[in-house]
């Protein structure tokens, strides 16, 4: 049923597929034959070594048969049952989800098909929770929330602007508390990390009295900025935003679908500063995307708002038993291996090598990692910062880069003018060594781009 030699895969694909996030007529997609571990191989046999965990997701590596046969084994006991019924597995998976989350407070699983209708159902929550008369999202523009309607409304990036004025109304953007390019501390960059926190908490309450708190229904934001800066709240930031929520009685969503699973060292980011949100959004590490799933975990009292009158929402694939099964399995991995605490522990280790990397190249001007959640950002010249890619834009340099490490196995993801190293969470010592050495002598192309400017 499923023969095609591997010479007629992307020949075929190119026939037939069309192509997301792209223009058709540009696609050249790496055919993919198997992966293992750290490691994936084209068609050819070439292998890479995945900096990226596919998109951002493959958190407990590839190929491992403790998932495989937890989504087999339920595939044959029972591969479907109706939103409205529940099942063995359905019980377990919501269990699981919820001890897992801060002190187990967050005891209410919605779960979903993935991350963008993980946020849609978090901002329905909130919305019906907090009643008719607020209506507003407030989200930062650094954020990415998916790319349905509402989630892609949410996002503040420019992957927005296509799609307007069609998305989700109510939705009102600030500023991110990003310490490299400070809109607030251009002339004042050796403010204290305190005062730093208070300046961007101060903006957002002033955007809350100015929006007017009684039409706010949620703050909703990513706890670390994923791939638009692996932006690292500073201390006191994320404990601001709780206690300015508590104040106005605005519901805090915390969209983790790209930093939760043990991406930062942590089951989840916001755990790092001690903060308990109302709903935390995940996805991609929850089954580290052996199947399509994703979740809201809420606090009862959200819960409880609807025990009256229907949750108006759901899909015919809502608690798909095969991706819960493949939840419940990829949870029990993540614990069995230790695997959220080696996170940790590499975490330390890249942040030495990322450190090293900006020391021998002048064209890095700051990096940035929490557990194995990193990044490189590159710049023309250090003392201006100027990027070197703009704004939603690339360059030749960073096309270059790109190109130089796919061509030597190193698999990644460079975002205008940033590279994002986010591998599995299972790479060693050595693994991540031999993608850094690769990036090592891809950065020669964008240092000499830097001299010679």
């Amino acid at each position: 049923m499923f023969d095609l030699p591997d010479d007629e895969i992307l020949p075929l694909s190119k026939e037939h597929v069309f192509w997301t996030w792209s223009a058709q007529a540009k696609v050249n997609p790496i055919a993919v034959k198997r992966a293992k571990g750290v490691y994936f191989w084209d068609v050819d046999d070439k292998r890479y070594l995945d900096f990226n965990s596919m998109t951002m997701c493959v958190n407990i590596g590839h190929g491992d048969e403790r998932v495989i046969k937890a989504m087999q084994a339920q595939a044959a006991e029972l591969s479907y049952a109706a939103p409205g019924m529940t099942s063995k597995i359905r019980a377990l998976a919501s269990k699981a989800v919820a001890d897992v989350t801060p002190n187990g407070a967050l005891s209410k699983v919605l779960f979903t098909l993935g991350g963008a209708d993980a946020n849609e159902n978090a901002i329905k929550l909130a919305r019906g929770y907090a009643g008719a008369k607020r209506h507003k999202i407030l989200a930062r523009y650094r954020s990415y929330h998916g790319a349905s309607a509402g989630a892609m409304a949410a996002t503040g990036d420019p992957r927005r602007v296509a799609w307007e004025p069609n998305l989700m109304t109510g939705v009102v953007h600030f500023l991110d508390p990003y310490r490299y390019r400070s809109t607030f501390h251009r002339t004042n960059p050796d403010i204290s990390e305190e005062e730093f926190a208070r300046d961007y908490l101060n903006h957002l309450e002033e955007i809350i009295l100015y929006e007017g708190p009684d039409s706010i229904a949620a703050v909703l934001i990513e706890s670390v900025t994923g791939t638009n800066g692996i932006i690292i709240p500073p201390q006191g930031y994320m404990q601001g935003v709780r206690a300015l929520c508590d104040k106005y009685d605005i519901v805090m969503i915390c969209d983790e679908v790209m930093s939760g699973f043990g991406r930062t060292g942590k089951w989840f980011a916001v755990e790092h500063w001690d903060v308990l949100p109302d709903m935390i959004t995940m996805a991609k590490g929850l089954t580290s995307a052996y199947a399509p799933l994703g979740a809201v975990a809420m606090k009862p009292e959200i819960a409880e708002a609807f025990d009256e009158h229907p949750f108006e929402s759901g899909l015919t694939y809502t608690s798909h038993p095969i991706s819960l099964a493949a939840a419940v399995a990829n949870i029990h991995v993540l614990k069995e291996n230790k695997i959220v605490e080696h996170a940790a522990g590499m975490g330390a280790v890249l942040r030495r090598m990322l450190t090293d990397l900006g020391e021998a190249h002048p064209s890095i001007g700051e990096v940035r990692n929490i557990g194995l959640f990193g990044i490189l950002e590159l710049v023309k010249d250090r003392k201006t910062k100027e990027p070197m890619a703009p704004w939603n834009g690339t360059s030749p340099e960073m096309a270059a880069l790109g190109k130089y490490c796919l061509d030597h196995g190193l698999f990644l993801y460079t975002h205008w003018h940033t590279v994002l190293i986010i591998p599995p969470l299972i790479i060693n010592e050595e693994q991540l060594k031999e993608g850094i050495d690769v990036l090592d002598q891809a950065l020669e192309i964008t240092d000499n781009r830097q001299v010679r400017g």
